[in-house]
């Protein structure tokens, strides 16, 4: 519960820490309000030709009766739709991640700049931080994706499908929107994508108090755009708590040694950067 609460509690210090400066709160919101503009973009192209798509893949249906026809492909038109917006709500934080790579490094960096003790990031061109980003966005979104299938068959299991299930759906999605947003902080650490789950993992209260209000209130594509650059500010300060720094301490060897991810935060964490 302690965790939970302390979760909690970074998602509301990254939030205070952008209102204190507002001119990255600004910065920060530049990446979600491009990626908010390319998908409504988009999503006004669907809407628009969402019919001539259902026409499109029925040509069978061209010699139905009326309504039978009309139907069909009305109900195949608000299919597409409903599965692209449903595409967009799962994947904006990520491609948003991915669009602000260079935006919220620079914002993780002052966040460890003004908290003291920052680490030395791993000297990476943007490129290879980009593809490093990519690969991790599609790793998590194949672990959510095998989560929803999962749960998707879960859900037809009588009173627990619509009672259960749904919290849990909430839950997995705040523990992976976790994972996101600590991946800029957590990067410069040099702790590799797999590390990242487990470390969180052993924290599950402290990434589930995090991430999970940040997916209820993500539901709002507006809201996604005012809270981001607070939530990776927030982020920024659970990374530290998951991997404090430690300049005193002699470099340890590559992250991929690493042997058991401790409960608590310790001296002498493998990750800690000297």
């Amino acid at each position: 519960m302690r965790d939970l609460v302390a979760g909690t509690k970074y998602l509301v210090e990254g939030q205070k820490w952008v209102g204190r400066h507002g001119r990255w709160w600004g910065f920060g919101m530049l990446p979600a309000l491009l990626t908010l503009v390319g998908y409504v973009v988009a999503l006004a192209f669907l809407g628009a030709w969402s019919l001539d798509l259902a026409d499109w893949v029925t040509p069978f249906a061209d010699h139905w009766s009326s309504p039978w026809r009309g139907l069909l492909r009305d109900t195949l038109a608000a299919l597409f739709f409903g599965g692209g917006l449903l595409l967009s709500l799962l994947t904006f934080t990520a491609v948003t991640l991915l669009v602000g790579q260079p935006f919220y490094e620079a914002l993780c960096a002052k966040v460890d700049e003004t908290e003291g003790d920052a680490p030395t990031p791993p000297d990476t061109s943007l490129w290879r931080e980009l593809l490093i980003a990519v690969r991790d966005s599609v790793y998590v979104l194949a672990r959510v994706a095998a989560f929803g299938v999962v749960l998707f068959a879960c859900g037809f299991i009588p009173v627990v499908g619509q009672t259960v299930v749904p919290v849990l759906g909430f839950l997995v999605s705040g523990f992976f929107l976790t994972v996101e947003l600590t991946a800029v902080a957590l990067q410069r650490r040099r702790v590799p994508q797999p590390e990242r789950i487990r470390l969180l993992r052993a924290r599950l209260g402290l990434a589930l108090g995090f991430g999970t209000p940040l997916v209820l209130a993500f539901l709002v594509p507006l809201v996604t755009v005012f809270a981001m650059p607070g939530a990776v500010a927030g982020a920024t300060l659970l990374a530290r708590d998951l991997v404090p720094t430690a300049p005193e301490e002699e470099e340890q060897g590559p992250a991929s040694d690493f042997a058991a991810t401790p409960a608590r935060p310790v001296p002498g964490n493998p990750y800690a950067t000297p």
